[in-house]
């Protein structure tokens, strides 16, 4: 009761004040970290899975159907050196407007190649990942196991 005040004659209400609030600590507000815009994400390939692709081009794929335009040889490469010679060649192949090219890898000892291993995540990464729709290994004309065929994005306009 010792809160409250008399009412005044001209508003007919109560009024009380409020007890006074404890000062919260300042918080330091932490740093807003926004994910990338989800036209940007795209899901990760996997050898054989072609989301967003037909099933015809998915099978002429698969059955080595469609025009290889360009190859790669990765034999003979350090890790480094054919890191750096894919990006190059799957940059330039897209840029040049082609639809299907050939990586040759190898299969390394025992079917267990550093650089055949390696090449599904280098064609995920982030600069590669834009302009590929799908990979699956080659037919065995083209390479078997040791090959992937890897089908690029087509080069928009404007």
């Amino acid at each position: 009761m010792r809160e409250t005040t008399p009412l005044k004659k001209d508003r007919g209400r109560a009024t009380t004040t409020p007890p006074p609030r404890p000062q919260a600590a300042k918080t330091v507000p932490k740093a807003k970290t926004t994910p990338p815009p989800p036209a940007l994400q795209q899901p990760a390939l996997e050898a054989g899975s072609a989301p967003g692709l037909d099933k015809r081009t998915a099978e002429r794929l698969r059955r080595g159907q469609i025009a290889i335009e360009a190859r790669i040889d990765l034999h003979g490469h350090s890790q480094a050196e054919a890191h750096r010679a894919l990006t190059a060649f799957i940059i330039g192949a897209a840029e040049a407007g082609r639809r299907c090219v050939l990586v040759i890898t190898g299969k390394g000892a025992a079917g267990a190649g550093v650089i055949r291993t390696a090449v599904p995540a280098w064609l995920n990464g982030a600069e590669l990942r834009p302009k590929i729709l799908a990979f699956r290994p080659a037919q065995p004309r083209d390479g078997g196991t040791g090959a992937l065929y890897v089908l690029l994005k087509r080069k928009r306009a404007g």
